[in-house]
Protein backbone atom coordinates (compact mmCIF):
# COMPACT_ATOMS: atom_id res chain seq x y z
CA UNK A 1 0.00 0.00 0.00
CA UNK A 2 2.82 2.43 0.94
CA UNK A 3 5.98 2.21 -1.17
CA UNK A 4 9.12 4.29 -0.96
CA UNK A 5 11.86 3.41 -3.44
CA UNK A 6 15.36 4.86 -2.99
CA UNK A 7 14.09 8.16 -1.60
CA UNK A 8 16.71 10.86 -1.08
CA UNK A 9 16.14 14.17 0.71
CA UNK A 10 18.98 16.55 1.54
CA UNK A 11 19.26 19.86 3.37
CA UNK A 12 22.41 21.88 2.66
CA UNK A 13 24.30 18.74 1.74
CA UNK A 14 23.05 16.74 4.75
CA UNK A 15 21.17 13.54 3.78
CA UNK A 16 18.08 13.49 6.00
CA UNK A 17 16.90 10.53 3.90
CA UNK A 18 19.62 8.46 2.27
CA UNK A 19 18.18 6.16 -0.40
CA UNK A 20 15.33 4.86 1.80
CA UNK A 21 13.17 2.03 0.50
CA UNK A 22 10.14 1.09 2.61
CA UNK A 23 7.05 -1.07 2.15
CA UNK A 24 4.03 -0.99 4.44
CA UNK A 25 1.50 -3.61 3.28
CA UNK A 26 -2.21 -2.87 3.13
CA UNK A 27 -4.16 -3.42 6.34
CA UNK A 28 -1.02 -3.37 8.50
CA UNK A 29 0.17 -1.18 11.37
CA UNK A 30 3.75 -0.23 10.54
CA UNK A 31 5.90 1.16 13.34
CA UNK A 32 8.71 3.50 12.31
CA UNK A 33 11.31 3.77 15.07
CA UNK A 34 14.69 5.38 15.47
CA UNK A 35 16.65 7.89 17.57
CA UNK A 36 16.15 11.64 17.37
CA UNK A 37 17.44 12.93 14.04
CA UNK A 38 17.12 9.57 12.30
CA UNK A 39 14.91 11.05 9.56
CA UNK A 40 11.49 9.74 10.62
CA UNK A 41 9.66 13.07 10.47
CA UNK A 42 11.30 13.97 7.14
CA UNK A 43 10.18 10.62 5.75
CA UNK A 44 6.63 11.23 6.94
CA UNK A 45 6.56 14.73 5.44
CA UNK A 46 7.70 13.35 2.10
CA UNK A 47 5.18 10.51 2.32
CA UNK A 48 2.31 12.92 2.95
CA UNK A 49 3.38 15.33 0.22
CA UNK A 50 4.43 18.14 2.54
CA UNK A 51 7.99 17.91 1.18
CA UNK A 52 9.21 16.85 -2.24
CA UNK A 53 12.04 14.30 -2.23
CA UNK A 54 15.15 15.08 -4.26
CA UNK A 55 14.95 11.68 -5.95
CA UNK A 56 13.21 8.34 -5.65
CA UNK A 57 9.52 7.48 -5.81
CA UNK A 58 6.74 7.48 -3.21
CA UNK A 59 3.39 5.86 -3.96
CA UNK A 60 0.24 5.15 -1.97
CA UNK A 61 -2.03 2.53 -3.50
CA UNK A 62 0.13 2.74 -6.67
CA UNK A 63 -0.53 6.48 -6.98
CA UNK A 64 2.39 8.93 -6.79
CA UNK A 65 1.94 11.26 -3.84
CA UNK A 66 3.58 14.53 -4.87
CA UNK A 67 1.02 17.08 -6.16
CA UNK A 68 -1.58 14.32 -6.60
CA UNK A 69 -4.99 15.11 -5.00
CA UNK A 70 -6.24 11.56 -5.69
CA UNK A 71 -3.46 10.08 -3.54
CA UNK A 72 -3.76 12.69 -0.80
CA UNK A 73 -7.53 12.18 -0.59
CA UNK A 74 -6.79 8.65 0.67
CA UNK A 75 -4.55 9.84 3.50
CA UNK A 76 -5.03 11.40 6.91
CA UNK A 77 -2.02 12.80 8.75
CA UNK A 78 -1.68 13.74 12.42
CA UNK A 79 1.68 15.47 13.05
CA UNK A 80 3.41 15.76 16.40
CA UNK A 81 2.35 19.41 16.67
CA UNK A 82 -1.18 19.75 15.30
CA UNK A 83 -2.13 22.95 13.51
CA UNK A 84 -5.51 24.32 12.50
CA UNK A 85 -6.88 27.72 11.51
CA UNK A 86 -6.23 30.08 14.46
CA UNK A 87 -9.84 30.81 15.43
CA UNK A 88 -11.39 27.51 14.29
CA UNK A 89 -13.22 25.10 16.56
CA UNK A 90 -13.90 21.45 15.75
CA UNK A 91 -17.04 22.13 13.74
CA UNK A 92 -15.29 24.81 11.68
CA UNK A 93 -12.54 22.37 10.75
CA UNK A 94 -15.09 19.65 10.02
CA UNK A 95 -16.85 21.94 7.54
CA UNK A 96 -13.51 22.68 5.89
CA UNK A 97 -12.53 19.00 5.73
CA UNK A 98 -15.96 18.11 4.35
CA UNK A 99 -15.32 20.38 1.39
CA UNK A 100 -11.81 19.06 0.73
CA UNK A 101 -12.05 15.32 1.38
CA UNK A 102 -14.66 13.42 -0.66
CA UNK A 103 -14.82 10.54 1.84
CA UNK A 104 -15.56 12.68 4.90
CA UNK A 105 -18.14 10.74 6.97
CA UNK A 106 -20.50 13.20 8.68
CA UNK A 107 -22.29 10.43 10.56
CA UNK A 108 -19.04 9.20 12.04
CA UNK A 109 -18.05 12.76 12.93
CA UNK A 110 -21.24 13.01 14.99
CA UNK A 111 -20.80 9.60 16.63
CA UNK A 112 -17.19 10.30 17.61
CA UNK A 113 -18.32 13.27 19.68
CA UNK A 114 -19.28 10.75 22.39
CA UNK A 115 -15.82 9.17 22.35
CA UNK A 116 -13.94 12.44 22.82
CA UNK A 117 -16.46 14.84 24.44
CA UNK A 118 -14.43 18.01 23.83
CA UNK A 119 -15.46 21.56 24.84
CA UNK A 120 -16.83 23.91 22.19
CA UNK A 121 -14.03 26.44 21.89
CA UNK A 122 -11.19 27.22 19.45
CA UNK A 123 -8.83 24.29 19.12
CA UNK A 124 -5.79 26.51 19.77
CA UNK A 125 -7.20 27.26 23.25
CA UNK A 126 -7.45 23.57 24.15
CA UNK A 127 -4.78 21.68 26.06
CA UNK A 128 -2.26 19.65 24.06
CA UNK A 129 -4.09 16.43 24.88
CA UNK A 130 -7.44 17.86 23.80
CA UNK A 131 -5.89 19.11 20.55
CA UNK A 132 -4.71 15.57 19.83
CA UNK A 133 -8.21 14.25 20.51
CA UNK A 134 -9.67 16.80 18.08
CA UNK A 135 -7.08 15.74 15.50
CA UNK A 136 -8.06 12.08 15.86
CA UNK A 137 -11.76 12.88 15.61
CA UNK A 138 -11.16 14.78 12.37
CA UNK A 139 -8.73 12.23 10.91
CA UNK A 140 -10.90 9.20 11.62
CA UNK A 141 -13.93 10.95 10.12
CA UNK A 142 -12.08 11.12 6.79
CA UNK A 143 -12.32 7.32 6.47
CA UNK A 144 -8.72 7.25 5.21
CA UNK A 145 -7.17 4.33 3.40
CA UNK A 146 -3.81 5.36 4.89
CA UNK A 147 -3.42 6.92 8.34
CA UNK A 148 -0.04 8.52 9.10
CA UNK A 149 0.75 9.33 12.73
CA UNK A 150 3.78 11.14 14.18
CA UNK A 151 3.99 10.73 17.99
CA UNK A 152 0.20 10.30 17.94
CA UNK A 153 -0.70 9.82 21.60
CA UNK A 154 1.81 12.20 23.15
CA UNK A 155 -0.12 14.27 25.71
CA UNK A 156 -3.03 11.83 26.09
CA UNK A 157 -3.87 10.23 29.42
CA UNK A 158 -3.83 6.39 29.65
CA UNK A 159 -7.60 6.02 29.26
CA UNK A 160 -7.70 8.19 26.16
CA UNK A 161 -4.67 6.41 24.71
CA UNK A 162 -6.57 3.15 24.94
CA UNK A 163 -9.66 4.77 23.44
CA UNK A 164 -7.70 6.15 20.48
CA UNK A 165 -5.87 2.91 19.73
CA UNK A 166 -9.13 0.98 19.98
CA UNK A 167 -10.68 3.19 17.30
CA UNK A 168 -7.62 3.01 15.05
CA UNK A 169 -7.27 -0.77 15.30
CA UNK A 170 -11.00 -1.21 14.66
CA UNK A 171 -10.52 0.63 11.34
CA UNK A 172 -7.57 -1.61 10.51
CA UNK A 173 -9.58 -4.75 11.23
CA UNK A 174 -12.89 -3.69 9.66
CA UNK A 175 -11.81 -1.50 6.74
CA UNK A 176 -8.24 -2.59 6.00
CA UNK A 177 -6.77 0.80 6.90
CA UNK A 178 -2.98 0.98 6.60
CA UNK A 179 -1.36 2.81 9.52
CA UNK A 180 2.19 4.15 9.60
CA UNK A 181 3.09 5.39 13.07
CA UNK A 182 6.29 6.96 14.37
CA UNK A 183 6.75 7.00 18.13
CA UNK A 184 9.38 6.83 20.85
CA UNK A 185 6.98 4.83 23.03
CA UNK A 186 8.25 1.42 21.93
CA UNK A 187 6.30 -0.45 24.60
CA UNK A 188 3.08 0.92 23.16
CA UNK A 189 4.10 0.23 19.57
CA UNK A 190 4.81 -3.37 20.49
CA UNK A 191 1.15 -3.80 21.41
CA UNK A 192 -0.24 -2.42 18.14
CA UNK A 193 2.31 -2.93 15.33
CA UNK A 194 2.72 -5.96 13.12
CA UNK A 195 5.55 -4.52 11.00
CA UNK A 196 8.57 -2.48 12.13
CA UNK A 197 11.16 -0.36 10.35
CA UNK A 198 14.25 0.85 12.23
CA UNK A 199 15.88 4.07 11.00
CA UNK A 200 19.20 5.65 11.88
CA UNK A 201 21.07 8.55 10.26
CA UNK A 202 18.71 8.80 7.33
CA UNK A 203 18.78 5.11 6.46
CA UNK A 204 16.40 2.23 7.03
CA UNK A 205 18.52 -0.34 8.87
CA UNK A 206 15.97 -3.12 8.76
CA UNK A 207 12.32 -3.77 7.96
CA UNK A 208 10.49 -6.90 9.09
CA UNK A 209 7.31 -8.15 10.60
CA UNK A 210 7.43 -7.79 14.38
CA UNK A 211 7.12 -11.55 14.87
CA UNK A 212 10.09 -12.24 12.57
CA UNK A 213 12.10 -9.52 14.29
CA UNK A 214 11.43 -10.98 17.73
CA UNK A 215 12.09 -14.54 16.55
CA UNK A 216 15.48 -13.54 15.13
CA UNK A 217 17.07 -12.24 18.36
CA UNK A 218 17.09 -14.10 21.68
CA UNK A 219 17.73 -13.03 25.27
CA UNK A 220 19.41 -15.83 27.20
CA UNK A 221 20.05 -16.14 30.91
CA UNK A 222 22.23 -19.03 32.05
CA UNK A 223 24.56 -20.15 34.81
CA UNK A 224 27.31 -22.77 35.06
CA UNK A 225 28.77 -24.69 37.97
CA UNK A 226 31.54 -22.86 39.83
CA UNK A 227 34.22 -25.27 38.60
CA UNK A 228 33.03 -25.24 34.97
CA UNK A 229 35.24 -23.95 32.18
CA UNK A 230 34.37 -20.66 30.53
CA UNK A 231 32.01 -21.54 27.65
CA UNK A 232 33.20 -20.92 24.09
CA UNK A 233 30.55 -18.77 22.39
CA UNK A 234 32.56 -17.95 19.27
CA UNK A 235 30.17 -19.93 17.05
CA UNK A 236 27.22 -17.75 18.12
CA UNK A 237 26.40 -14.19 17.00
CA UNK A 238 26.50 -12.56 20.45
CA UNK A 239 25.35 -8.93 20.41
CA UNK A 240 25.75 -8.34 24.15
CA UNK A 241 27.12 -10.20 27.16
CA UNK A 242 26.91 -9.28 30.84
CA UNK A 243 26.73 -11.09 34.17
CA UNK A 244 25.51 -10.61 37.70
CA UNK A 245 27.13 -13.12 40.03
CA UNK A 246 27.07 -16.48 38.25
CA UNK A 247 24.14 -15.62 35.99
CA UNK A 248 25.09 -14.50 32.51
CA UNK A 249 22.76 -12.53 30.25
CA UNK A 250 23.36 -12.87 26.53
CA UNK A 251 21.69 -11.23 23.54
CA UNK A 252 22.18 -13.60 20.62
CA UNK A 253 21.09 -13.22 17.02
CA UNK A 254 19.47 -16.41 15.74
CA UNK A 255 16.41 -18.64 15.94
CA UNK A 256 15.40 -19.86 19.39
CA UNK A 257 15.85 -23.56 18.60
CA UNK A 258 19.30 -23.04 17.11
CA UNK A 259 20.49 -20.89 20.01
CA UNK A 260 19.16 -23.24 22.66
CA UNK A 261 20.55 -26.24 20.77
CA UNK A 262 24.03 -24.69 20.75
CA UNK A 263 24.00 -23.76 24.46
CA UNK A 264 22.56 -26.86 26.13
CA UNK A 265 25.48 -29.17 25.22
CA UNK A 266 27.74 -26.78 27.17
CA UNK A 267 26.13 -28.10 30.37
CA UNK A 268 24.63 -25.04 32.06
CA UNK A 269 22.94 -25.69 35.40
CA UNK A 270 20.39 -23.04 34.46
CA UNK A 271 19.27 -21.92 31.00
CA UNK A 272 16.29 -19.75 30.07
CA UNK A 273 15.53 -18.23 26.66
CA UNK A 274 13.33 -15.14 26.91
CA UNK A 275 11.52 -13.06 24.27
CA UNK A 276 12.97 -9.62 23.62
CA UNK A 277 10.83 -6.52 23.78
CA UNK A 278 10.79 -4.11 20.84
CA UNK A 279 12.75 -1.65 23.00
CA UNK A 280 15.53 -4.19 23.57
CA UNK A 281 15.64 -5.08 19.87
CA UNK A 282 15.85 -1.37 19.04
CA UNK A 283 18.78 -0.86 21.43
CA UNK A 284 20.83 -3.79 20.18
CA UNK A 285 20.14 -3.32 16.49
CA UNK A 286 21.27 0.30 16.79
CA UNK A 287 24.18 -0.82 18.93
CA UNK A 288 25.36 -2.69 15.86
CA UNK A 289 25.30 0.60 13.97
CA UNK A 290 27.63 2.31 16.49
CA UNK A 291 24.71 4.01 18.25
CA UNK A 292 25.80 5.20 21.69
CA UNK A 293 23.86 2.75 23.82
CA UNK A 294 26.24 -0.21 23.77
CA UNK A 295 26.87 -0.19 27.49
CA UNK A 296 23.23 -0.30 28.58
CA UNK A 297 22.58 -3.35 30.76
CA UNK A 298 19.15 -4.94 30.57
Amino acid sequence: MIFLDKVLKSFDGFHALDSVSLHAPGGAVYGLVGPNGAGKTTLIRCLTGVMRPDSGTITVGRLPVWENPAAKAQMAYIPDDVFYFPAANEDDMARYYRGVYPNFDSDRWTRLAEAFNLPRKPIRRMSRGMQKQAAFRLALSLRPTVLVLDEPVDGLDPVMRRQVWSLVLADVAEHGTTVLVSSHNLRELEDVCDHVGVMDRGRLLLERSLSDLQDGVQKVQMAFAEDADTPDLSALDVLHRSHVGRVETLIIRGEREAVEGALRPMGPVFLDVLPLSLEEIFIYELGGADYAVKDILL
